[in-house]
């Protein structure tokens, strides 16, 4: 939902109104709001997108909250949450549930900003971390701090970056000839993800019993070990990565129309180049650094946000609030699909990315025909 301080046209009190914008949005309608000294514009469409998804989202968070191995109904859930319920439920939602929900709002969220700014920057539907490599790289570093150093979560958290970081100056460096495309970045991203693959492997055989077990677990992509000792944290660090990624982005539409464009508009600033790929990989080292590598979210968020919302762009609240909504709903049905033994998140989201990335290379492929 993009924003901006009032320009040539004055507005004399507070409203809300609704007209077609002539500028960037190409006739879309739009909502021009003003209270006090601040001003701004949203698209109406993305306005409706993103208030249905973030109503989905609670409700599905709020079942979610009474899922656990003491079942709460969605009112009981509501009154424990408000301290009026009671105290069983009230400590299995508030310490046990509570944030393995809470990190998946987060780490969906995290992971969809991830993908929306990578397929921004490279301007390829495929450009997303787990398709070129970041997120195998967060992972890489996160098992180096964990099977050789035995790090605790502020080390593996910061392996987790380092692995990313390191990932994607190696895969630009490939791709780089008199500029980035983004064709290169996605092939020059799978070959180093599929190394990288090998070296986890590598890492997890050469482990202990115990260790190899547990990181292949987590190598999937899991909530099942959550506490608020990992989600607090994380919670900060995705926090301050999300209020970085809205000061380096408020032009984005602007930025989506090209580099040139966005030069030449002022859209694509050193800091905004250098800046959003380091926050993108953060954020997607963040989700990795707890819950291991969870795939495709970054991916297919954007995309559906883009279909819901039109107009060809990437609404980032819109896809934050989907990201946020597809992670929670595959951790219930790896929760409850197979019941009593519940599945790694991971192993859903491939399935449901796998079936998504397929539609999407046969649509590609219709295209170019």
């Amino acid at each position: 939902m993009t924003s901006a301080r009032s320009g040539n046209k004055p507005y004399r009190a507070t409203a809300f109104t609704v007209e077609h914008s002539g500028s960037i949005d190409f006739g879309r309608p739009v909502i021009r709001w003003r209270i006090g000294g601040l001003s701004g514009r949203w698209d109406r469409r993305e306005v409706v997108v993103g208030t249905v998804a973030a109503v989905a989202t609670v409700v599905v968070a709020i079942v979610a909250l009474g899922m656990g191995d003491l079942t709460v109904s969605p009112v009981g859930v509501v009154n424990a949450l408000l301290g009026t319920g009671d105290p069983a439920a009230e400590l299995a939602i508030r310490e046990w549930q509570a944030p393995r929900v809470l990190a998946a709002l987060a780490f969906g969220a995290a992971l969809a900003l991830s993908g929306a700014i990578f397929q921004l920057l490279t301007r390829n539907p495929l450009g997303s971390p787990d398709i070129i490599g970041f997120g195998v790289g967060s992972y890489t570093g996160a098992l180096v701090v964990t099977l050789l150093f035995s790090g605790g979560y502020l080390a593996t958290a910061g392996g987790a970056l380092a692995g990313g970081i390191g990932t994607a100056a190696v895969v630009y460096a490939l791709a780089f000839r008199q500029g980035v495309g983004g064709f290169r970045l996605v092939i020059c991203g799978v070959a180093i993800s599929s190394m990288l693959a090998a070296v986890n492997y590598w890492l997890i055989l050469r482990a202990e019993l115990s260790e190899a077990m547990s990181a292949a677990q987590w190598g999937a992509g899991t909530l099942e070990t959550i506490t608020w000792q990992l989600t607090t944290p994380a919670l900060c660090v995705i926090i301050v990565l999300v209020v970085g990624v809205a000061a380096l982005s408020r032009r984005h539409p602007v930025f989506e129309l090209g580099p040139e464009f966005g030069r030449t508009l002022g859209a694509q600033s050193r800091a905004s180049q250098l800046g959003l790929p380091i926050l993108g990989v953060a954020l997607t080292a963040a989700a990795t650094a707890v819950a291991g590598p969870i795939a495709f979210i970054s991916l297919s968020a954007p995309h559906i946000a883009r279909r819901l919302v039109g107009g060809g762009r990437t609404p980032l609240t819109v896809t934050a609030l989907l990201g946020s909504l597809l992670l929670v709903v595959s951790d219930v049905v790896a929760a409850r699909a197979f019941s009593p033994r519940a599945l790694p998140v991971g192993v859903i989201t491939v399935c449901l990315g796998g079936i998504y990335l397929c539609y999407l290379l046969y649509r590609e492929m219709r295209q170019e025909q």
